[in-house]
């Protein structure tokens, strides 16, 4: 058996946990530059309130429902998300993290008769310490158990758990499950389901594993196959490497100064260089890209990306820096705004696999021991305690209007109780 633990709501949970005044309120919480809602609470929904919808098309419900709004706080949701996950470890040895607020749950060996229980246990657990409310699905594959953990949502009665794992109720849910919201279908899947008359999972079932396979191919099978309650897609407890790392933000405004656009590049190259290394990665290629804004009609554009190959594969953010700085002077033209730049490192391989050249000019023995020096001071000391001269602060360059205390990773924020 498996069970997926996904948070409910997360980003507005953990807001939540540290501001109890906005239980019961409307709430949301916005992407990037305070742009569009990522999380809602439930009475946000019950307005009317949708997922991807832009602030500015909901002021008007904003001030009508008095709704609390929130930048997007991704080092607080980032170190909730750690709690979290290291609750399900102390209970459950196999987990897969799946996503910020998401993961399967491996429950083999534990008697089918006590799993809801369990389940339901461990929701308490995970509530009563981190303050996080969970939905527990539990079923006999991770599709399966992807659904009970949203049936468990609308059901509150379900005290955070479903087990679902009888041929009778599994039939009943997948006959009402829209067939848009099935695990690995996907938005064009699902349209051209549509348009063959095949709108619930149950329809989806009904259909044989060639014609699965024809309209879907093998991704799509693996889908059908647990849907019938084979598991078929792998369990694995170890995060894999990323095999592309990009970093990249829009602006509030539009930059049109080179140093500027400098510090976001090495900004994005010194995260991207963290990244690698926290993984014990290497990367051989780095490309560097800019963006005019492409809504202002009324300015010139220049869209531009270039890449750069390293000699040696790296993780120093040094060698990282200099070579996004150095593409970032061929992109750049004066007189243009820009609204966004990043970097993207790729062909990346572990970093006990690089292949030495006598003609490498780096001493990399030396970089290695500054890269571990910096990681372990910005560990211990924060975040950018030590940085690169040329790093600026991205936050100048970025709207977090209605940003909420670090209350977990900032001494300057840790919370004040007033007895």
């Amino acid at each position: 058996m498996y069970g997926l633990c996904d948070c409910n709501n997360f980003f507005v949970s953990c807001e939540r946990v540290f501001n109890p005044s906005l239980n019961g309120r409307p709430v949301v919480v916005l992407s990037n530059n305070d742009g569009c809602v990522v999380s809602r609470s439930n009475e946000a929904k019950a307005i009317g309130i949708k997922m991807g919808q832009p602030l500015y098309q909901i002021h008007d419900l904003v001030k009508r429902h008095d709704v609390a709004v929130h930048s997007s706080n991704y080092r607080l949701y980032g170190d909730m998300s750690q709690r979290v996950m290291e609750t399900l470890k102390s209970y459950i040895p196999h987990i897969e993290i799946y996503s910020i607020d998401e993961a399967f749950l491996d429950l083999e060996g534990h008697p089918i008769e006590k799993l809801q229980e369990f389940a339901r246990e461990l929701s308490r657990i995970i509530k009563r310490n981190t303050g996080i409310p969970v939905s527990i699905g539990v079923s006999h594959t991770k599709t399966l158990a992807k659904i009970a953990s949203k049936l468990c949502k609308s059901y509150p009665k379900l005290q955070g758990a479903c087990l679902m794992h009888r041929e009778e109720d599994i039939k009943k849910v997948l006959s009402r499950y829209p067939v848009e919201d099935i695990w690995g279908i996907g938005r064009r899947h699902s349209k051209h389901l549509h348009t063959l008359g095949v709108t619930t999972a149950a329809q989806l079932c009904s259909k044989s594993e060639i014609w699965i396979r024809n309209i879907l191919s093998i991704t799509g099978v693996r889908t059908w196959r647990e849907l019938h309650g084979t598991p078929s897609i792998e369990f694995t407890d170890k995060i894999a490497d990323r095999q592309t790392i990009t970093v990249s933000r829009s602006f509030a405004k539009e930059l049109y100064d080179f140093e500027e656009l400098h510090e976001t590049i090495s900004t994005f190259a010194t995260l991207a260089s963290e990244k690698l290394r926290r993984q014990r990665s290497v990367a051989g290629e780095l490309q560097a890209f800019i963006l005019t804004n492409r809504h202002r009609e009324d300015q010139p554009q220049h869209r531009e990306g270039k890449l750069f190959r390293f000699p040696t594969p790296t993780n120093s953010t040094l060698e990282i820096v200099k070579a996004a700085t150095e593409l970032l002077k061929e992109l750049y033209r004066r007189g243009y705004g820009y609204k966004k730049s990043g970097v993207t490192l790729s062909n990346i391989m572990p970093d006990n696999a690089v292949q030495s050249s006598i003609f490498d000019t780096v001493d990399r023995p030396k970089h290695k021991l500054l890269m571990q020096t910096i990681d372990n001071i910005n560990a211990t000391l924060g975040r950018e305690s030590i940085r690169i001269v040329s790093q600026g602060s991205i936050t100048h360059h970025t709207n977090h209007k209605h940003l909420s205390p670090q209350y977990t990773t900032d001494w300057d924020d840790i919370i004040v109780v007033k007895v």
